[in-house]
């Protein structure tokens, strides 16, 4: 079974209709939506921020019901001036400058992004720049990183965001294959002009809704 999620960039899509169902977990419940070859999840659901965000329960819910393949939706911001807003980037591996919660605290592995490449030979056609390969940074949030941080991530990184590696490592965790799909909203805080805030986030992923609907429907039909 095939689970998305999806974070502020799918805030404004259109998406498939699916049973809202309450999973619980040894680590709390998660609210999923649910259909018959489909799970969705949606991380900032109620509001709540990156730092708040209880990434062991989802993950568990998600594998409670049945999710063998995940897709990860993340809005980042780019350290490189030649990634572009606007773009997509796969990352192939991640770093984290703060904890990552885990499920089995004694496993010692490397987090495996198996689905990378199938995901970006399905969105080919859709977005023929989107970049396969790089690496995602993870800061705790929600506060937007300064300027002499955005100078030293650059050096170990090619884009930056506040989920997606913790959920990475909880997928490998619990042997679900995992891909990312990251947006690319801005620059990273002083490599553009534009002074960044969580609206102008928000407006990117308003702007770019058509597409986004067409990605998740692309990935539904080819992944699934």
């Amino acid at each position: 079974m095939l689970g998305i999620i999806g974070g502020t960039s799918l805030l404004f899509s259109t998406l498939p209709k699916l049973e809202k169902r309450q999973v619980a977990t040894p680590f709390g419940n998660a609210e999923l939506l649910c259909g018959d070859n489909l799970v969705m999840l949606m991380r900032h659901q109620h509001n709540r921020p990156p730092h708040r965000i209880n990434f062991r329960a989802n993950l568990a819910a998600m594998a409670i019901a049945g999710v063998m393949h995940i897709v990860a939706f993340g809005s980042s911001g780019s350290l490189k001036q030649e990634i572009a807003p606007g773009s997509m980037l796969i990352p192939t591996d991640y770093v984290s400058m703060s904890d990552i919660p885990s499920i089995h605290d004694h496993a010692i592995e490397h987090v495996r992004p198996e689905l990378s490449e199938d995901l970006a030979k399905n969105l080919a056609g859709i977005v023929p720049s989107a970049r396969f390969g790089g690496v995602y940074v993870q800061t705790r949030g929600p506060r937007i990183e300064t300027i002499a941080e955005v100078n030293a991530l650059a050096g170990i990184a090619d884009v930056v965001g506040m989920t997606v590696a913790s959920e990475a490592t909880l997928a490998c965790e619990l042997n679900i294959d995992f891909a990312a799909l990251c947006t690319v909203e801005n620059y990273a805080n002083g490599l553009g002009d534009e002074v960044l805030t969580y609206e102008h986030i928000v407006d990117v992923s308003r702007k770019h809704k058509d597409r986004t609907e067409e990605i998740v429907n692309t990935i539904i039909t080819h992944m699934s």
